[in-house]
């Protein structure tokens, strides 16, 4: 998982170019969510010490905007090589601003499988999973 999140942070911070599989998005936003729920909690713990639980919440609630918006780009790049990876373009992300049923329909979107071989976006990031297997090899070794 802190590959797949090391991958979308780091080596593709800004890069909405290419093709994203299911499990770097995924990966991403499970770890996303975990940090963003830590930092809350962190902040609360803090207010707590410090005996302001309303202080601790504000901590909190401020270090998880700054990590949202040190994020915001890299989601929204993973997001748009996600819906390359389904051959559509990453504009179709906005489809989650239509009420009620756009979320729903963007969620499928993200679970759908990506196509095999090359589309118009790149090749299938499937082929390149040895680059990601090779790396968890050489940490267990």
């Amino acid at each position: 998982m802190i590959e797949w999140y090391k991958k979308v942070v780091f080596e593709n911070y800004a890069n909405f170019k290419g093709r994203a599989r299911r499990s770097e998005y995924w990966y991403f936003a499970l770890a996303n969510g975990i940090i963003s729920i830590a930092l809350i909690i962190t902040g609360l713990i803090i207010g707590g010490l410090l005996g302001d639980v309303a202080t601790g919440g504000i901590i909190g609630y401020g270090l998880f905007i700054l990590y949202t918006f040190a994020t915001l780009i890299p989601g929204l790049a993973v997001i748009a090589r996600r819906m390359h990876d389904i051959d559509k373009s990453g504009w179709y992300y906005c489809v989650a601003f239509i009420p009620f049923a756009g979320g729903i329909w963007l969620l499928i979107l993200l679970c759908t499988e990506g196509n095999y071989g090359s589309n118009q976006y790149g090749s299938d990031p499937k082929n390149d999973v040895e680059e990601i297997n090779e790396i968890g090899k050489v940490e267990l070794q």
